[in-house]
C-alpha cells in the first residue's frame, strides 16, 4: 500500500475529539496512532459515538508510550512533524511528505516542548481572539494539507 501521512494523538484526553479524528482518518484512508496514557477507555460511549459506525475502517494503533512510537517512526525511516500553537512554520508553507507522522498534543496542555525541540513544527495561524483551535479541527486542517502537498489525496 502506498504511504500516506499518518496522524498521531499524543496522550489524548477528550473522547469525542478522538472519535472525530478516528472518523477523519477512516475517511482519508490514513493510519491513526494513539500514544498512551489515554484520558479515556477505548470502550467509552462518547468516543464510539463520535466515530459513528466507521470504527471497522479506522486503522488504529495504540502505543504504550512515546518512546515506542518514536522508535517505530525512526525504524520506518519516516519523519515526525509536530503541531504547536506556539511556534513553527505555517501549516500551508510546510513541505509535507507522504511518510510524515503528524503529531498533535493533549487538548488541555498541548505537546511538551521537550518532545519537539529541534524537530519540524507546524502551526495554524489564528487571531489573538482564541488560544488554540479544537484538536480535532486542527487535525483535519493539517491532515488534508499534508495529503494535498504530498499528492496522496483520497
Amino acid at each position: 500500500m502506498p504511504h500516506k501521512p499518518s496522524l498521531v494523538l499524543y496522550e489524548p484526553e477528550i473522547p469525542p475529539n478522538t472519535g472525530n479524528v478516528a472518523r477523519l482518518t477512516a475517511g482519508a484512508g490514513v493510519d491513526l496512532h494513539l500514544v498512551e496514557p489515554l484520558g479515556f477507555s477505548l470502550d467509552d460511549k462518547q468516543l464510539k459515538r463520535a466515530g459513528l459506525d466507521y470504527w471497522p475502517r479506522v486503522r488504529l494503533t495504540v502505543w504504550p508510550g512515546w518512546d515506542s512510537l518514536k522508535q517505530h517512526v525512526r525504524d520506518q525511516g519516516c519523519r515526525l512533524v509536530f503541531s504547536t500553537s506556539r511556534s513553527g512554520t505555517s501549516y500551508c508553507d510546510f513541505d509535507y511528505r507522504a511518510t510524515d507522522f503528524i503529531v498533535l498534543g493533549p487538548e488541555t496542555r498541548g505537546l511538551p516542548e521537550e518532545l519537539y525541540a529541534g524537530e519540524p513544527t507546524v502551526r495554524i495561524p489564528i487571531t489573538d481572539a482564541v488560544r488554540s483551535l479544537n484538536m480535532s479541527t486542527a487535525a483535519g486542517i493539517l491532515l488534508f494539507e499534508a495529503l494535498r502537498v504530498s499528492n496522496t489525496m483520497p
